[in-house]
């Protein structure tokens, strides 16, 4: 059925809790491994760069760490992988491998020039095309760029898995906003999924529900978010989307107690945002003023130290439940100087907008 899941025909996949476990157990093996104890957080890492098989070893918890990041909305996580992508190209600067890891990790935290460095080095060190191609794709979709995305995806589809190929597609598909195309995509991605892990599926069937949350379809986000977070029970996106579908529905209770786990497991502050605005919604207003006064604190953080990544997200707090008109449009500004997509230039107008009800409402 358009819009919402198909049980009858869900793929098998791994229970998402066992899943996230082996992740855990994963990012910890590769520590000890990488020459020192992992601790859980994987801090013990740091210094894993000196060891003979850094390369590899290193690329590979980079990458798990990135994964783990993005599953339980762990900006610590990211952090973590880009220092030791750092270290690693450091200890082998013409390493393809080296260089692809840093370049993912440069692209998650939305530094896509130097990611774009990157990529290029690793070319002439040797990577693989279609792995190259899939990864300037991705930088491209990011940048708005869908037309030069698609041809690369088209491209590098020649080498992968026909899920990646379909799903990196739908996705493009939505960001576009062609939602009839992206449903077929979307299905037919599904249909072709044959592994075990529950983590792209879940991916894939958040991104899905993103699409919905956008063409303001709330039923048909909602399910797919739920889709979700039943194939990866702390899916911290799904869990903080469906909170977003419960606030716009008049759900506050359902919101709050959404969100309540979330901000003992994340450090993205785009939770603790949308928790003060559950809160208030509540009417428990001193606990709100003390999320929001977190929010804005973190989010400043992160905008100091990744500006790329969090200028957009820090905008829209100031303009939504931080209140601050001029704050929203400054970083709407720099969000704009970033990167010059729709979603971009939608976010400034309201900033302005929002800035100009304040200026007509002052006495």
């Amino acid at each position: 059925m358009t819009g919402t899941p198909a049980q009858e025909c869900e793929p098998v996949t791994t229970s998402g809790t066992i899943a996230v476990m082996n992740l855990q157990g994963q990012i910890d093996g590769l520590a000890v491994r990488l020459g020192r104890t992992g601790t859980g957080d994987a801090q013990g890492a740091h210094s894993a760069v000196a060891a003979p098989l850094a390369v590899a070893q290193g690329a590979a918890l980079i990458d798990l760490l990135n994964l783990r990041g993005h599953l339980l909305g762990r900006v610590a996580d990211y952090e973590l992988a880009a220092d030791l992508s750092e270290r690693l190209v450091q200890a082998a600067p013409d390493d393809a491998t080296a260089l692809l890891a840093r370049a993912r990790s440069r692209a998650t935290l939305h530094r896509f020039a130097e990611a774009v460095a990157d990529l290029g080095a690793a070319a002439r060190s040797g990577a693989d095309e279609a792995t190259l191609d899939a990864e300037q794709a991705v930088v491209l979709q990011a940048l708005g760029c869908y037309t030069d995305a698609m041809a690369l995806i088209h491209k590098a589809g020649e080498r992968q898995s026909e899920f990646t190929t379909l799903g990196a597609l739908a996705v493009l598909h939505a960001e576009r906003g062609d939602v009839t195309d992206a449903e077929r995509l979307f299905d037919e991605a599904r249909r072709r999924y044959q592994v075990t892990s529950p983590f792209p599926l879940a991916q894939l069937d958040f991104r899905r529900g993103v699409m919905w949350h956008r063409e303001g379809d709330l039923d048909a986000a909602r399910s797919w978010y739920e889709a979700a977070r039943q194939r990866v029970p702390g899916y911290a996106p799904a869990l903080g989307h469906l909170a977003e579908v419960e606030l716009l529905r008049g759900s506050f209770h359902a919101a709050v107690a959404l969100l309540r786990p979330l901000t003992r497991t994340s450090d993205d502050p785009e939770y603790a945002a949308h928790f003060a605005t559950a809160l208030q919604a509540v009417g428990r207003v001193h606990e709100a003023r003390q999320w929001r006064e977190r929010a804005a604190t973190r989010y400043e953080e992160l905008v100091l130290r990744h500006p790329e990544a969090y200028a957009d997200h820090a905008a829209d707090f100031w303009l939504t439940v931080g209140a601050d008109a001029d704050r929203g449009l400054q970083l709407a500004m720099q969000n704009l100087a970033f990167r010059q997509t729709a979603r971009a230039h939608s976010l400034f107008r309201r900033a302005v907008l929002a800035q100009n009800r304040v200026a007509q409402a002052a006495p």
